[in-house]
């Protein structure tokens, strides 16, 4: 980080604004903080609003500003944290899911290398001409892409913690400095470890941008109103409350929603695309790519709501849409040129084919090769579809004028954040 000299010499030579990925952002004028709640569907807020239990939720939703906006597709967390930082669609940026199939190899792979990305991040833009910057991540997935290109910034995850050094993540002994022990990778205390840990740096560094994204751990377990999730909000009002005592702004949206996706006996109600594809097909003549898939499976069993689909020459894709259509729970099936225009996606970073199921039903590959012991006996919750795109988008202050109006005109989205963060507000 920035310190004394250097940072009073940086606050002299900055630029009034810097333009990322063709939008012009202004300097920050005060700490400036997004924090992104995974899985945060708007359902959660208001369950725990309804039960008086968020004031500084509430205060922010009275005196500042609050609307629903849509999530990028897929509605998984790699594209829409990527889409946030970059204020740009997948398209732009090129991450299409937490895993594809890489055409330059022909080989499956997660999607959380800085290689990946095609657009540049409003944060590391930022940090290049002197702003003191901060990325925190509850999961570590994250934590290369957040910090490509970061210049004397901080960047490290909550899973991570107790590896941190000075030399990579911008601090050492995070878990000192944070003052909280190393947390599970599956419990609420990840993502309050990612808030604790900004809130010192707040106090400590008094960044000019910090980004905090959370963990979905409680919102893939939990429904809307229970004791458990209405816990965790309470724990991340009282963060918030916290960082708007020391004098930041902040903005808070989610990367995608959350859905039930059990029946009425609580089994997860699952297409086994790969299964459908193989009958009608034989093996080995199409391949199906589940984008959700990540290291933590015991949030979804790497079950979501959307899938892309490979053909092999001569299996009609038309052929193969009818069939797909024919399935209960299945919502859309677009090719490959409609579904990149559609949904905004890099064309050739997904399948012939996408499907993605309805509000209730999640795409898997094959039932016999299914593992749901990752469940620990919990209904599945999870994302990746049309439906599992809502999400808030709210701030501390009211918007100015201009943007008060550019509000009113479009659909707005969880990747305006950083726009109306240092443009918009009054």
């Amino acid at each position: 980080m920035l310190h004394g000299a250097d940072s009073e010499q940086a606050a002299k030579t900055h630029p009034g604004q810097i333009t990322v990925n063709g939008k012009d952002y202004a300097w920050p004028k005060a700490p400036m903080v997004v924090v992104l709640i995974d899985g945060g569907d708007p359902a959660y807020v208001d369950a725990a609003l309804a039960a008086g239990l968020l004031p500084h939720f509430r205060k922010f939703m009275t005196e500042g500003f609050v609307s629903a906006a849509l999530g990028a597709m897929p509605s998984f967390t790699n594209p829409n944290n990527i889409s946030v930082i970059t204020g740009v669609a997948p398209a732009v940026h090129g991450i299409s899911g937490n895993f594809f199939l890489n055409p330059a190899t022909g080989q499956e792979a997660m999607m959380d290398r800085p290689e990946f990305l095609r657009a540049d991040s409003i944060l590391a833009k930022f940090s290049q001409q002197g702003a003191k910057v901060a990325a925190i991540t509850a999961k570590d997935k994250l934590t290369k892409m957040l910090a490509y290109h970061l210049r004397n910034g901080i960047s490290f995850s909550a899973e991570r913690a107790g590896q941190c050094t000075k030399q990579e993540n911008g601090i050492e002994d995070c878990l000192a400095y944070a003052g909280k022990p190393l947390p599970d990778a599956y419990s609420a205390e990840l993502s309050l470890f990612a808030l604790e840990a900004g809130i010192r740096v707040l106090e400590r560094e008094k960044p000019d941008l910090l980004f905090i994204s959370l963990s979905d751990y409680v919102q893939h377990k939990y429904a809307p109103g229970s004791r458990e999730a209405n816990e965790f909000y309470v724990g991340i009002d009282r963060a918030l409350g916290r960082m708007a005592a020391l004098g930041a702004t902040l903005a808070i949206t989610a990367d995608h929603g959350m859905n039930d996706k059990s029946d009425a006996a609580g089994a997860p109600r699952v297409v086994f695309l790969q299964d459908v594809l193989d009958r009608q097909y034989g093996a080995g003549k199409t391949k199906v790519i589940l984008p959700i898939t990540d290291p933590y499976v015991q949030h979804h069993g790497a079950l979501g709501s959307y899938a892309t689909v490979f053909l092999q020459p001569g299996v009609s894709a038309t052929g193969a849409m009818r069939l797909l259509y024919q399935q209960q729970g299945v919502e859309l099936v677009l090719s490959r040129e409609p579904a990149a225009k559609t949904f905004e996606l890099p064309a050739d970073r997904i399948g012939d084919l996408i499907v993605t199921g309805d509000r209730g039903t999640v795409l898997g590959k094959s039932k016999a090769t299914l593992d749901l012991s990752t469940l620990g006996g919990m209904r599945l919750r999870s994302h990746g579809g049309l439906a599992d795109r809502s999400v808030y988008l709210m701030f501390s202050r009211p918007l100015n004028e201009r943007y008060a109006e550019l509000a009113l005109s479009r659909q707005l989205r969880n990747y305006d954040v950083f726009d109306f963060l240092l443009n918009g507000l009054q």
